[in-house]
């Protein structure tokens, strides 16, 4: 067991070794229950104009028969919560009987309607009854504490009216959306977020209503960990009700870029036994992402009879701030590096060079030349399958050592060895040298590599709570002070696409935003037999998910990042029409942030770390934002993206695609 001092440090979870869920307690939402001993629930959102009730219970059906348990639907205003009846009647009518969530902003007026109808109503601290507009004020003690009564005044009326109801509520405090109160006294942070929803809990304790559920969301992954965390640790330290959990991260995005982002949050925090209900938001119709949450919650089904993983006893890492671990740099791995793709193409015979475009690598035939794309693969393992032909200066060859020791180029190819292979031999590369080990094998290989500084480590597990046995080997090597770069490797046997993006964006996600790993290698062994091009098409995928999941951990910038809400019923365009049509015109931007809203509801506010915006402000109107200040209002919709281009084009950020390898 971890002892006692530890556990005060990380009092957010029950334990760092040991899948267990945390106990909170059951909160009732119409024939569901979130928390307690329940199963995880997955829920989704409306897309549908609420005041559609036709369109909306169609949606609903749509979204119940792909899985989904709780629905919920905006109400923007007054018509539309009391709209909401409608809809629940037509439901019932029907025979569904999932319960509704109403989903409020700024309008408690609309509150408190929904809460006599629906089973649960969702608010968000920052702008129920509180204000952001973007403005610094400096509050006394005094000053705030009127605020705060100003706020309990306002916010009473609803929690009386879910009481007598017995009508849940989700507390759910948004990073983008911190009141301007919260803001001046906290900051843009953590603390911030959880305080947010504090103050809105201390009044519902206050009047012993407690049919809670409570979220942190962000659409910066790194952020919403973080904060999810230090929530949990100060309901234990200020003796409040340990509250079910809502995971999601905001404004993912589409396709498997919202995958990964999303299981790079929401895994993270499952994978410490923490979330009571999740929604994966993507850009994309609702009914897509039930299942997609479903996959992630599925993998916790049997996790509490994994291997056992040897107990910690002494914490190095601070789990509610981001701090990269030290280490040495090798070649171009670790110290300010960025953190490296290694692709595995180790079971291919006699690759050619146009093969390599599987990894972001292109010949030219023609020209005799090589060109590379955003996501060109670091370097290709090749294991005991040499490659025969020179690879381009961007691209680097890994072999196995029973392989290298007979090379005649061993000076640009670089060996793998084994534990056994590296205590017996003594030839090394000069100045790189890889070294394959398990999780377990960590602790013996100390002593092999103390004051070596030509060493990368690849790690690899194969307990099925993966992410922990990993981050057990990296605690090794930190308490025994190692600057050794490390490599996660990762595998998984032959599955859909969807849970490959999950699970690496989990299992590696869930370390690098720790700040643990210099590196990802998804690996290829089970794939050994498939037909060629079927196994080069999972070595795509392979290296599109590790670019993907360093991103989404926010370690390493290889692509335009785009920060797209999902559509809902205050939605005034087609998102997932106008995100397509953004991406193909911008999607060779390295490293610059745009934020697509659908509403002035999540902009600017939600798309707080974008570089630029573009959100819906009335029918065919849209406003562009450079990061939090409005550029221009009411650009008509078919100007909007050029008008986007030309302001991108203005901050010295544009590229054109041509000049773009």
């Amino acid at each position: 067991m971890e002892t006692k001092g530890l556990l005060e440090k990380i009092r957010y979870c029950n334990s760092l070794t040991r899948y267990s869920r945390r106990k909170t307690i059951p909160v009732k939402v119409g024939d569901v229950i979130i928390g307690g001993d329940n199963p995880i629930v997955v829920q989704s959102m409306t897309t549908v104009d609420t005041m559609d009730t036709k369109g909306s219970v169609e949606q609903c059906i749509r979204m119940i028969e792909s899985g989904c348990e709780l629905i919920r639907i905006t109400a923007p205003s007054m018509k539309e919560a009391e709209n909401l009846q409608k809809i629940k009647n037509e439901l019932r009518k029907l025979g569904y009987n999932t319960p509704l969530v109403a989903d409020i902003h700024f309008t408690p007026n609309a509150a408190e309607i929904a809460a006599k109808i629906v089973e649960k109503v969702r608010i968000n601290p920052g702008n129920y009854a509180d204000k952001k507009k973007f403005e610094i004020i400096e509050y006394t003690d005094e000053s705030y504490q009127e605020e705060l009564e100003r706020i309990r005044e306002r916010f009473l009326p609803l929690v009386k009216i879910c009481k007598e109801h017995g009508t849940a509520m989700r507390i759910g405090t948004n990073h983008g959306s911190l009141s301007d109160r919260i803001m001046s006294r906290y900051g843009d942070t953590p603390l911030g977020m959880v305080e947010s929803a504090l103050e809105f809990l201390r009044i519902c304790e206050d009047e012993n209503y407690h049919d809670i559920v409570i979220s942190m969301k962000s659409s910066n992954t790194q952020v919403m960990v973080q904060a999810y965390r230090l929530l949990v640790q100060k309901l234990d330290e200020g003796g409040f009700k340990p509250y079910p959990l809502h995971l999601g991260v905001t404004e993912a995005g589409d396709g498997e870029d919202g995958r990964i982002k999303s299981a790079v949050g929401i895994g993270t925090l499952l994978e410490d036994g923490l979330g009571d209900t999740v929604r994966v938001s993507l850009t994309e119709d609702p009914e897509f992402e039930s299942p997609v949450a479903q996959s992630l919650v599925d993998r916790y089904s049997e996790r509490d009879v994994h291997q056992s993983i040897e107990d910690i006893h002494h914490y190095p890492i601070t789990p509610f701030e981001y701090n990269k671990r030290d280490t040495i740099e090798v070649f171009n791995f670790g110290g300010g590096n960025v953190p490296r793709v290694i692709a595995d193409i180790s079971v291919i015979d006699n690759i050619s060079p146009k093969e390599m475009k599987h990894v972001g690598h292109f010949y030219l035939p023609e020209l005799d030349k090589w060109k590379m794309n955003d996501q060109g693969a670091d370097y290709v393992f090749s294991g005991s399958n040499p490659i025969p032909f020179m690879l381009p200066n961007g691209m680097k060859e890994i072999q196995n050592y029973s392989v290298w020791k007979n090379e005649t180029d061993q000076v640009n190819k670089f060996p793998a060895f084994t534990l056994d292979e590296f205590k017996s031999v003594d030839a090394f590369h000069y100045g790189l040298n890889f070294l394959m080990l398990s999780d377990l094998e960590v602790e013996e290989s100390l002593e092999w590599l103390e004051n070596r500084k030509d060493i990368v480590i690849i790690l690899s597990s194969e307990n099925s709570h993966q992410m922990a046995a990993l981050r057990r080997a990296f605690i090794t090597l930190l308490i025994n002070h190692s600057l050794i770069p490390v490599v996660v490797r990762i595998n998984y046997p032959i599955q859909e696409q969807d849970k490959t993006m999950l699970y690496a964006a989990t299992d590696v996600g869930g370390l690098l935003v720790d700040g643990l790993g210099e590196g990802i290698m998804l690996g290829l062994e089970s794939y050994s037999g498939r037909e060629r091009n079927s196994t080069f098409e999972q070595i795509k995928l392979h290296n599109s998910v590790a670019f993907g999941v360093l991103q989404a951990a926010r370690t390493r910038m290889s692509k335009t990042e785009y920060i797209s809400c999902p559509s809902c019923g205050r939605t005034l365009f087609d998102l997932q029409e106008t995100t397509a049509m953004i991406r193909k015109r911008t999607d060779h931007l390295k490293g610059v942030k745009i934020g697509i809203m659908g509403c002035i509801v999540n902009g600017p506010g939600e798309m707080a770390d974008a570089d630029f915006g573009y959100v819906g402000s009335g029918k065919g109107k849209i406003t562009l934002y450079r990061g939090k200040e409005v550029v221009k209002k009411s650009v008509p919709s078919d100007r909007a993206v050029d008008e986007l281009i030309e302001i991108i084009r203005k901050d010295g950020m544009w590229i054109e695609p041509e000049a773009v390898d």
